[in-house]
């Protein structure tokens, strides 16, 4: 017999001892477990089932999704089989009961098991003989995966996973406008060098917002950023929602199995799943605004698996047209993913993905406060612009070596180039930044489910091998009458050359305990890393010959982690989990100042102890999580301006609350069916908490203490509809007085600066509505809608103190149609 293992995040082996499950022999068997074992008392007492009338796999599946009954099943035992409606206060063994009824299959119990079988069965289950599919048994391997809600309602820490649906519905046109509203999870509109679409600006819990360095950023499980370790930030995201099935955020009991940077949780960008049967769509978004020109977004999907099993999908994402300024920001962006899969046999599995991105992105640059006052949406820099383009490749081999042990490697290999051009903040030079980045990686992962007296386990051990290289380099031409000329000190000679690389491995175990209804996973990683840095001798901007310096640093840091979660019920979980986190020196900081070989200006990697505490409820109809969060630092890194570049701040604290629910009013009437209301809430305060004169107690830049999210979704018919809101509180881009070393020489000012690097930054709510129409398959399911963004047309803004610093407006009222076929 074969048997698939589903598990609401535990998993079990043999029902009736101690030891994994025989070898596969013959026949297909599929196995689906719920909850937690039998609780007796909760047996005696009964509780309300409801249960249609429907096939038999399905009414098992229900039940044990509504009891605490550990079911296992064949599914070729009840094919054609079809189960009467139960409903009423019964024990779950009463239910099973009448389910079974006529149906020729009785239950057999062990250890809390329950295992249905042929009436005239003979006790086989009592012999030991119940054999496996090692294929099958679904050990969770990957915490990340394709997210079902299923893993995440059972997730240790706070999660959330916004799926394809909801990004159309929002008239999504990039990640950014996904991302924004998510618990915890701040976007920063574009600004400064991450001043263009290609770019990506998020911070979690109050953390720095500005390319997204302190979050692990993946795509299918692959790093996101050029270099994971030495140039983490994201000033180039090759992400487009188009491609996307889901988006999945991790802000907590993640940090034993992703890294680097994972003090802001991890953020997993999920592409389109290759179809079972062959499929495609194509899409396409259209937006304009008042004062900028028009937008599109195109998407294109094609797949579809074979019956020899192996599976092929095509995907494409395009974006082009100007933004909503006025001039200098246009887009043109191409994203291509062939994604492969393949099972040859019933215990192994490949999977071999193909990924191009490239993109150019104009920069409208900042403002200064007259400026803005003029004319929020023009721009005065013609020149600056990002391009960037990534080729990456990733191969994932997974085996089933036994009925209870998983074997998987990930190796994947990218590609990177960027550039820019930057104008000078008094627009007399103009520098080019072109930069290379090569980064290979190697991560093979054990994981193997087994009995330890009351408890079943699963302990999974990793490692990772990391290897990276980085190039970056200078130049720079003077800006005559507004057109770029050659001089004498400014004539397109490289006058920065730099080079480096980091070669890093990371080790960890965890060990997911479940006994009776908790559920314990302790773990620790440790990451030893190496880097280096180098300033190569060349003629420098002023003429003079830029001496040779060499340095590099190795960190090893053991990072434990600990996660407990109550399984109330199916519905309701309530964790708590301790996690610590690493941020090794970026080769930016490295280099930074001095004139020796020693590391930068004193500078030193940072490390954070992270604490949650938390409630998650999910019936269906109503859902809800309910987080309170402490992250504190000893020595937080900390960018400063363009002109300081990053100090260690002393210590931090970031602490608040995370709040999100959804509840589906046909519970309370049910002519209200298709209408469902969402809200979420987050309250963070990020403070420094060192020895800084007049900065003790005081907000950390650029997030807000308050946002909040509401929404109301009507589905009637072919008709969906949907009303959004957003809001902030204000933000601080305090004058620091710090000096060119890092040391403190001011106080902390929220004045706003004449030229728009600083200052209070003012909170804001927009309002987002929608409209769409589904026609379905008659006509080839077209799909149209129509929406507008910032509804009353609020104005609002943000800064920056880096090349392109000063003030940046938001969008804009903004108009957008979308349409989709599929075949």
């Amino acid at each position: 017999m074969r048997l698939a293992f589903i598990r609401y995040s535990r998993k079990f082996d043999d029902v009736n001892n101690n030891k994994p499950f025989p070898r596969f022999r013959a026949l297909a068997l599929a196995l689906a477990v719920s909850a937690a074992a039998v609780n007796s008392q909760a047996a005696e007492a009964g509780s309300t089932i409801q249960i249609q009338a429907q096939p038999l796999a399905s009414a098992l599946n229900q039940l044990g999704q509504q009891t605490n009954l550990q079911l296992f099943f064949s599914p070729e035992l009840v094919a054609g089989k079809q189960a009467p409606a139960v409903s009423g206060q019964l024990a779950p063994e009463q239910a099973l009961q009448q389910l079974l009824q006529g149906s020729g299959l009785t239950y057999e119990m062990s250890q809390g098991a329950v295992v249905v079988k042929p009436a005239q069965a003979d006790g086989t289950l009592t012999t030991g003989s119940l054999e496996l599919a090692p294929t099958d048994i679904k050990v969770v391997g990957d915490w990340l995966g394709d997210a079902q809600q299923s893993v995440v309602q059972n997730h240790p820490g706070a999660r959330t996973v916004v799926r394809r649906e909801a990004m159309v519905e929002k008239g999504a046109m990039n990640v950014r406008d996904v991302l924004r509203g998510i618990p915890g999870v701040q976007v920063q509109d574009s600004n400064g060098t991450g001043g263009s679409d290609l770019s990506l600006n998020v911070g979690v819990r109050g953390l720095t917002s500005r390319l997204s360095p302190r979050s692990t950023v993946l795509i299918d499980g692959i790093p996101a950023a050029f270099a994971p370790y030495g140039q983490p930030q994201l000033s180039m995201a090759p992400i487009s929602s188009g491609n996307l099935d889901s988006i999945d955020v991790v802000r907590g009991a993640g940090s034993v199995r992703y890294g680097p940077q994972n003090v802001g949780g991890v953020i997993n960008f999920v592409t389109r799943a290759i179809p079972e049967k062959a499929s495609a769509e194509l899409s396409t978004t259209l937006e304009t605004s008042q004062h900028g020109g028009w937008k599109h977004t195109e998407s294109a999907f094609v797949g579809g698996t074979a019956d020899n099993g192996m599976g092929v999908a095509l995907l494409y994402t395009g974006v082009n047209g100007n933004g909503y300024r006025e001039s200098n920001n246009g887009n043109d962006i191409d994203d291509v993913i062939l994604k492969t899969h393949w099972a040859p046999t019933d215990v192994d599995e490949f999977w071999l993905n193909f990924h191009y991105y490239d993109g150019r992105a104009d920069m409208p640059g900042g403002l200064t406060q007259a400026q803005y006052d003029s004319n929020p949406y023009q721009s005065l820099r013609d020149y600056d612009y990002f391009a960037g383009r990534r080729k990456d490749v990733s191969f994932k081999w997974q085996r089933q070596l036994d009925d209870a042990t998983q074997f998987e490697v990930l190796t994947y290999y990218t590609d990177s180039f960027r550039g820019s051009s930057i104008a000078s903040r008094d627009m007399k030079t103009l520098s080019s930044y072109p930069r290379n980045y090569h980064t290979f990686a190697i991560e093979p992962r054990l994981s193997r489910i087994f009995f330890a007296g009351p408890t079943t386990q699963e302990v999974s051990v990793g490692y990772r091998y990391l290897k990276e290289a980085m190039r970056e380099q200078s130049t720079r031409l003077a800006l005559i009458d507004n057109v770029p000329t050659p001089t004498p000190t400014s004539d397109g000679h490289v006058f920065q050359d730099r080079s480096g690389g980091t070669e890093a491995s990371a080790y960890y175990i965890d060990d997911k305990i479940d006994v009776g209804n908790w559920t314990i996973t302790p773990g620790i990683r440790f990451e030893h890393i190496n880097t280096d840095w180098r300033d190569r001798p060349v003629l420098g901007a002023n003429g003079k010959p830029v001496p040779e310096k060499k340095r590099s640093i190795t960190s090893n840091e053991p990072l434990p982690a600990l996660s407990v979660m109550y399984h109330i019920s199916d519905a309701w979980k309530v964790f708590a989990n301790y996690e610590t986190s690493f941020g090794s020196l970026q080769y930016f900081q490295l280099g930074q100042g001095g004139t020796g070989n020693s590391t930068a200006n004193g500078l030193e990697p940072e490390k954070a102890k992270t604490y949650e505490i938390g409630t998650r409820y999910d019936n269906g109809g109503f859902a809800g999580e309910l987080t309170a969060f402490y992250i504190d630092f000893d020595d937080e890194l900390q960018y400063i301006s363009n002109d300081v570049g990053w100090t260690n701040l002393g210590a931090t604290k970031h602490q608040g609350i995370e709040a999100s629910v959804r509840y589906d009013l046909d519970g309370l009437d049910p002519r209200l069916e298709g209408l469902s209301v969402s809200g979420g809430y987050t309250y963070t305060r990020a403070t420094y908490e060192g020895d800084i004169p007049g900065f003790k107690g005081r907000d950390l830049p650029f997030y807000s203490r308050q946002v909040a999210t509401a929404g109301v979704r009507y589905a009637v018919n072919h008709w969906t509809w949907n009303l959004d809101a957003y809001a902030q509180s204000k933000q601080r881009a305090p004058g620091t007085g710090i000096n060119a070393d890092g040391s403190f020489n001011g106080d902390y000012i929220t004045e706003p600066s004449a030229d728009g690097q600083f200052g209070d930054i003012p909170g804001y709510v927009t309002w987002h509505a929608r409209g769409g129409y589904e026609f379905g398959p008659q006509m080839s399911n077209l799909k149209l809608a129509a929406g507008v963004k910032n509804l009353f047309d609020k104005q609002y803004f943000t800064r920056s103190s880096d090349n392109n610093a000063g003030i940046y407006v938001g969008e804009p009222r903004t108009f957008y149609v979308q349409a989709s076929v599929g075949f």
